[in-house]
């Protein structure tokens, strides 16, 4: 279906909004419903054989996505009237729910990511191989807290690589560490069991001429 639209694309020279590829997901729409919308930004004709046609897809599935789309505040089916009368697509909906999509985003406040405090603490742009392995340690025992509690502490140690990360989160996660509270406690532990240095008294008072 992909390369149908694409196809379809080339040669009907469809011009799509960014807006919609970027906010598609925000609007709820699926992958179908948002390839339907692209087609009919080249044709607002309503006309479910030709779209279930140049798609490739069942004329029953075109009806139900149309209906979704209509359910979704996307489009709207429109009648011309005249000596026929002809249903045609109107997507001014859609037109005002990528205005409002881009107003919100202008309104946030720009989040900063956890690759984004590596990145800056490394003093250089990641690499897809750290990209990774940071997102495999928040997919599995590490929460991204603990995460920049280590980032911290290798940067606090002038160490600025991800092995080294890796091995203190490693020793953290066998010692049940899971908070900035739990490492003030571990080192508090390790202060006490530290032994105490022996000083040698020297009686100097007493001492032999």
């Amino acid at each position: 279906m992909t390369g149908k639209i694409l196809e379809l694309i080339k040669n009907g020279h469809i011009m799509i909004p960014m807006a919609l590829i970027q906010n598609y997901k925000k609007l709820k729409l699926t992958d179908k419903e948002l390839i339907v919308l692209i087609y009919l930004l080249g044709s607002n004709e309503f006309d479910p054989e030709k779209i279930s046609k140049d798609l490739s897809i069942k004329i029953e599935d075109v009806l139900k996505l149309i209906d979704n789309l209509t359910n979704k505040d996307m489009l709207k089916i429109s009648v011309k009237s005249g000596k026929v009368c002809e249903e045609y697509i109107n997507l001014d909906e859609m037109y005002k729910k990528l205005v409002m999509c881009m107003i919100n985003d202008k309104q946030e406040t720009p989040k900063t990511t956890i690759y984004d405090k590596f990145e800056k603490e490394f003093g250089r742009t990641l690499s897809p191989m750290e990209y990774e392995i940071i997102g495999a340690w928040l997919d599995g025992n590490y929460t991204e807290e603990l995460i920049n509690l280590a980032l911290k502490e290798a940067v606090y140690n002038g160490v600025s690589n991800l092995r080294y990360i890796d091995k203190i989160l490693s020793e953290w996660h066998k010692k049940g560490i899971k908070s900035e509270n739990d490492i003030k406690k571990d080192r508090e532990k390790h202060q006490k069991q530290k032994p105490q240095k022996e000083v040698f008294e020297y009686d100097w008072l007493n001492e032999n001429d």
